[in-house]
């Protein structure tokens, strides 16, 4: 856990990319051992994520899935996405940066990203299978949506600093809905 603890930090602290070598030194380890553990900066990093966000999408994600209702589901999840970015909104805009500068991170972020998009395609499975749409033409472009939609760019950019969740999931399940041509059940026709 020191090991993580540090990264984290050497992450919110520098613009740049932390070393093996930095993270072992403030964690008071060696360098092996960071090795040991993680067998790379790429492994130190999906530990990283998988501290981060490992407990929350583990009693979270099952929950979303077992809705029978998929369209809540969806809603739910964009939810979950969201509360996420939200809790770890900083060390993610910062990892996210850091993505452009070392392939290492961009490796890690795109694993990560692509998850995101197999939990979406399931979920839109569902839907297709209850409500007709997605169609099968418009699926994968329909993933392709909402996965641009339920991204950290998306939620950065909507969400501010005084209400940094509930103002984006609301738009971004809305959209949703549009994406799927799906008539929003809570609209009251304007």
């Amino acid at each position: 856990m020191r090991v993580l603890d540090a990264a984290r930090d050497l992450i919110l602290a520098r613009a740049t990319p932390p070393s093996i070598e930095a993270v072992a030194e403030k964690a008071g380890v060696a360098r092996m051992t960071v090795y040991y553990q993680f067998g790379s900066k790429v492994g130190l990093l999906e530990g990283l994520f998988d501290s981060l966000g490992g407990p929350h999408f583990r009693s979270e994600l099952p929950r979303v899935m077992s809705h029978a209702d998929p369209l809540a589901a969806l809603a739910d999840l964009i939810d979950v996405f969201f509360r996420f970015w939200s809790a770890e909104r900083l060390v993610t805009r910062r990892i996210r940066g850091m993505a452009a500068l070392d392939p290492d991170f961009e490796k890690s972020i795109r694993g990560r990203d692509e998850r995101r998009r197999q939990v979406l395609r399931m979920v839109l499975g569902r839907v297709a299978e209850k409500h007709g749409k997605p169609t099968v033409d418009s699926f994968e472009e329909t993933v392709d949506v909402l996965y641009a939609l339920t991204s950290f760019a998306t939620f950065d950019t909507l969400a501010d600093d005084t209400d940094a969740v509930n103002k984006p999931v609301l738009v971004i399940q809305r959209l949703a809905r549009l994406a799927l041509g799906i008539e929003d059940e809570s609209s009251d026709g304007r």
